[in-house]
């Protein structure tokens, strides 16, 4: 029984032998339902009898990076030297676990994190932040066509008599002298300025 003469309900005293503290805020045992203060509200402080059930505590493993769960009242060193000698402890785990991803453009040793990996919607590979465009990192589409191969859409300006002419050619004129044209992009561009200046009937 705990609390006060004035407030007897408040408060439960400590169910450690050597304590009995009255505590105002005490703690309930989830294993074994005891009452006890905050220094012996751990398994380990009160001796818990049925911490063997609730007891959750793990080690991880030097050697395979696995998580190791420690038995109560077992020195931790005897139940990780019990786990290196079975099979599930196998060495070359540990590097697939602890290894950090990095970012695998050339020349590039950024650790991929949360808040600093992009992954690319072509090529499902993923990078940096600050290679996270496809020309960045050497991006191979699904058809296997290098993103920097792909040819961008040309710029066109309206009414651009140039472009036009530019584009009709379909490599018939590559074999033409440069003086001939030279003297069809002149005429090209006296076409355009004859557009641009307005005519004024009398």
């Amino acid at each position: 029984m705990g609390g006060t003469e004035a407030f007897p309900d408040l408060g439960k005293h400590c169910s450690e032998e050597l304590c009995h503290q009255l505590d105002f805020l005490p703690f309930k045992c989830d294993a074994c339902s005891k009452i006890f203060c905050l220094e012996h509200r751990s398994y380990k402080s009160h001796n818990c009898s049925e911490a063997t059930v609730k007891d959750s505590t793990v080690l991880i493993c030097p050697i395979c990076a696995a998580t190791v769960k420690t038995v109560f009242g077992e020195d931790p060193n005897l139940t990780m030297e019990k786990h290196s000698q079975t099979a599930n402890c196998d060495p070359s785990n540990y590097v697939k676990v602890m290894k950090k991803p990095k970012c695998p453009v050339k020349g590039c040793h950024e650790l991929l994190t949360f808040s600093n990996k992009m992954t690319c919607k072509s090529c499902n590979k993923a990078t940096c932040v600050r290679h996270r465009f496809p020309a960045d990192h050497a991006c191979v589409i699904k058809s296997g066509t290098a993103a920097h191969d792909l040819k961008q859409p040309a710029r066109t300006f309206a009414g651009s008599k140039f472009l036009e002419f530019l584009a009709g050619r379909n490599g018939s004129e590559c074999g033409t002298s440069s003086t001939q044209v030279s003297s069809s992009l002149r005429n090209s561009d006296k076409q355009i300025d004859k557009e641009k200046i307005p005519t004024i009937k009398p």
